[in-house]
């Protein structure tokens, strides 16, 4: 073995360590990573046993989970003076196998736009609280959208109409999820309130992380808590004009889910560091016959893969996520 190799080797678990502090869809965690050791090669798989069938029958979120924790992957590598070049979905026969990322070594190679954003890869967190009516400037939207576009994707911030269009389908997805048991029992095995019988605490929403009920329909916030589920749990009025965005690709295929991870977590840690509180509104899109309507038809982004909220106030607060040893696997 080299002494590259072994220096790989030697770094690979940090690296899983904040690549997995990525979101994902009900913070599932539908990754896995495989390193033989002694080379500089690390695999991403997705995990067939964290999928969301009901939410998520395509897998396109899952897809876009691991994209996020392969851009923070890229990030913590190039932090460390390395260069992640990355490979999609590199097994046809395979469509578990997401991506294989060679480690290169040395700063003639290190990508620093990428290093700058590692600060944000622990301090970004989903925010479920009230957020103020400050307005963002344009140049920090430019910045975001700039970042989106390093990962061949694109930002789009709607209009005024656009905007309330893309609100009337979130709570027409509220509507939607209200009225479907298969749904609604979904997310509840994803959530943790200390009741009997859930799932490891370090996996999925805790409670304190649902944020106070909303008083009033104005936020696209999701509501994690079952009904009457926390009585205690207090109310707060919302920002009335939440500021919103999407993420789109010109594609709608298993690649442009992967690219829009990444872009989407980039954008992520760029408004993090920003100043930004944000979080993700995916509710519109896990019902088709909504996600159609999501897209400005004007607007050159074919697809919407995510919707951004972003505003000033707090950012929420860490979800947990599995030990590195959970979710790499040395051969």
């Amino acid at each position: 073995m080299s002494s590259t190799e072994q220096r790989a080797t030697a770094v690979i678990p940090s690296l899983v360590e904040e690549a997995v502090a990525a979101p994902s869809m009900h913070n599932a965690q539908p990754w896995k990573f495989f390193h033989r050791s002694g080379t500089r090669l690390l695999s991403l798989y997705g995990d067939p046993e964290r999928t969301l069938p009901v939410a998520d029958p395509g897998r396109r979120a899952l897809h876009i989970g691991c994209g996020a924790a392969l851009l923070n992957l890229r990030v913590a590598a190039a932090h460390r003076g390395w260069t992640a070049v990355t490979e999609l979905l590199p097994d046809p026969h395979d469509p578990w196998h997401l991506a294989d990322v060679l480690l290169e070594e040395g700063p003639a190679v290190t990508d620093h736009r990428l290093a700058d954003l590692q600060p944000a890869v622990r301090r970004r967190h989903t925010s479920r609280l009230p957020l103020s009516d400050e307005r963002i400037p344009p140049e920090i939207w430019d910045e975001l959208s700039a970042a989106a576009l390093l990962e061949g994707v694109r930002l789009i911030v709607p209009g005024s109409w656009h905007a309330g269009a893309v609100m009337d389908l979130v709570h027409d997805a509220e509507l939607f999820e209200s009225a479907s048991d298969a749904m609604r029992a979904e997310i509840i095995t994803w959530t943790r309130t200390g009741r009997a019988g859930e799932g490891p605490a370090t996996e999925g929403v805790p409670s304190y992380a649902f944020g106070p009920r909303q008083h009033g329909t104005t936020a696209p916030v999701r509501d994690f808590d079952a009904p009457q589920g926390s009585p205690g749990r207090a109310a707060a009025v919302f920002e009335e004009r939440p500021q919103t965005a999407l993420l789109g690709t010109a594609e709608d295929q298993p690649v442009d889910w992967l690219r829009a991870g990444q872009g989407m977590e980039r954008v992520l840690l760029q408004a993090t560091l920003d100043g930004l509180a944000t979080s993700l509104i995916s509710q519109p899109l896990e019902w088709p016959e909504l996600r159609n309507l999501a897209r400005d038809p004007r607007s050159r982004a074919g697809f919407v893969q995510m919707v951004f909220r972003f505003g000033y106030g707090p950012s929420g607060p860490a979800t947990p996520r599995r030990p590195v040893a959970e979710v790499l696997e040395v051969g």
